[in-house]
């Protein structure tokens, strides 16, 4: 569903992603790992069409990012980490607005954006200017547009910034569920115990390379220690790498 072929990208002299080769199932909840400065940013804005790669491809549901852009948009949802919102709008003219950019059927863009604005608690607010709006109320609302055209793939870059428990366990269980229902998610989060708790395999990337994947069990025999968390397994992956 998800392929980083030789994925590069260079800024300069800098070097922020380098040779990237990973590949995510259908249905698959893939997480994405690292220190500040890694990459991770970088490749989820490349994989949402935000940046072009110096090198490499991305491939989503067989379409090549490069050849057909359109086409791989519309088949994702994509989540960045500091998402732009026109706070002069309603939550629910901004709903419109983002059905509208993915051509949303109006038959059934009601019904669909009402049901996703109940699921993440912020229906009653829904006719109120999003300036007044909350961090964290923000956030639900940019996950409930990025699910408005049904994509098959989501893109997330730290989904639970800002949330509450309560509205991480909502967004996890939601995660959870479509990953059942097929979709496919590739999530960048600092947040190690929500990796550990929901993903079925994840990536580390230092340093723009990326130096182990697989489920939690494969990072703790890869570091050597099989009675640790994700966060002590991270620590041993990244810290024990060459400057």
């Amino acid at each position: 569903m998800i392929e980083l072929k030789n994925l590069t990208k260079r800024y300069g002299n800098t070097l922020a992603v380098n040779n990237l080769n990973l590949s995510v199932s259908k249905g698959e909840i893939y997480g994405f790992i690292g220190p500040n400065g890694a990459g991770k940013t970088t490749t989820i804005r490349i994989m949402g069409g935000v940046l072009a790669p110096t090198e490499g491809m991305v491939v989503i549901d067989g379409i090549n990012m490069a050849d057909d852009p359109e086409s791989v948009k519309r088949r994702i949802g994509f989540i960045p980490d500091r998402p732009f919102i026109y706070e002069k709008l309603t939550g629910m003219e901004f709903m419109r607005f983002s059905a509208d950019l993915y051509g949303v059927d109006e038959r059934v863009f009601l019904q669909k954006a009402q049901a996703l604005l109940k699921k993440f608690a912020i229906f009653n607010w829904a006719d109120e200017l999003i300036e007044s709006y909350s961090h964290g109320m923000k956030q639900r609302l940019i996950i409930s547009s990025a699910l408005l055209h049904d994509p098959t793939v989501i893109i997330v870059d730290e989904p639970m910034v800002g949330l509450d428990p309560a509205a991480i366990k909502m967004v996890k269980n939601m995660f959870r569920e479509l990953s059942r229902g097929g979709m496919t998610i590739f999530m960048s989060t600092h947040t190690l115990a929500v990796a550990e708790d929901i993903c079925d395999r994840i990536g580390v990337i230092h340093r723009g390379t990326l130096i182990a994947t697989g489920t939690t069990g494969d990072l703790k025999r890869d570091a050597g220690v099989e009675e640790a968390d994700l966060e002590e397994v991270f620590l041993i992956l990244t810290e024990g790498q060459q400057i």
